[in-house]
């Protein structure tokens, strides 16, 4: 069955859940159960494995409103862990599963076009803002029956790959397929305001709630980004768990 007679689903899924066995483990079956009526996609971060190799190699870590600074050194770190480590270790990890599966990255056929990322708040140096998105290669590895495996590392139009953040790849990715669904699926059950799950936001109250400092660090770009994707022709944006994604429930991004 070919990608145009199933529903396409985009899945992002962030470093953190890389690191917990349990979690891959229940991953590989709710997507291994989802592949077969739905197109996939999985778009992942790595922010972890990155920050780890980073302080291995004496490098510090720093953030702008939760995107990664990426200073050259750090730009090949980043490379090499998303597109190198990570990558491939979540390939193997869907075909010994039963599950085939492409690594590939924003480079590659030119999936991901970016611009140097020019942030209010401060230089993010090697950081890239995406300026268009190519599909066909996800298209023709869909059609195989292939589920694509996204490293958000990306090329610059001039030449130079950069880091993007996930969330903002995952976006533009599902924007670009008209995808039905797109998951950003975290360590916690959804958009949280006083500790409870909001089942469903709007931009206003989203960039409210940010100017409030209820939602902080890597949620924004999470929000921002479903936002923006909904806004781009996305059926439908939820920020959920991994429990969340096999119950369909979350918080949803409503236009």
């Amino acid at each position: 069955m070919v990608a145009q007679d199933k529903p396409i689903y985009v899945l992002k899924i962030g470093g953190r859940q890389l690191d917990e066995a349990p979690f891959l483990a229940r991953l590989v079956d709710v997507v291994r159960d989802m592949h077969r009526q739905r197109a996939l996609v999985l778009v992942h971060g790595g922010g972890q494995a990155i920050q780890l190799w980073q302080k291995r190699l004496g490098l510090t870590p720093a953030y702008v409103e939760g995107l990664r600074v990426t200073d050259e050194a750090s730009l090949e770190v980043a490379e090499a862990v998303l597109s190198g480590l990570v990558n491939k270790y979540l390939v193997s990890l869907f075909i010994n599963g039963g599950i085939r599966a492409a690594g590939i990255s924003g480079v590659d056929d030119g999936l991901v076009r970016v611009t140097r990322m020019v942030h209010p708040q401060g230089d993010l140096g090697r950081v890239g803002e995406i300026h268009h998105v190519n599909p066909a290669l996800i298209h023709t590895l869909l059609d195989a029956g292939v589920m694509p495996v996204v490293s958000p590392i990306s090329l610059g139009r001039d030449g130079l790959t950069y880091n993007v953040n996930a969330d903002h790849v995952a976006r533009a990715v599902a924007a670009a397929l008209r995808a039905a669904r797109l998951y950003f699926i975290s360590n916690v059950p959804g958009v949280l305001i006083a500790g409870q799950v909001v089942r469903a936001i709007t931009a206003a109250d989203a960039e409210r709630w940010i100017e409030e400092g209820f939602i902080q660090g890597g949620m924004i770009p999470k929000v921002r980004s479903a936002i923006a994707a909904v806004q781009q022709g996305v059926g439908q944006a939820v920020i959920t768990n991994l429990e969340g994604l096999m119950r369909d429930e979350g918080t949803a991004i409503v236009p």
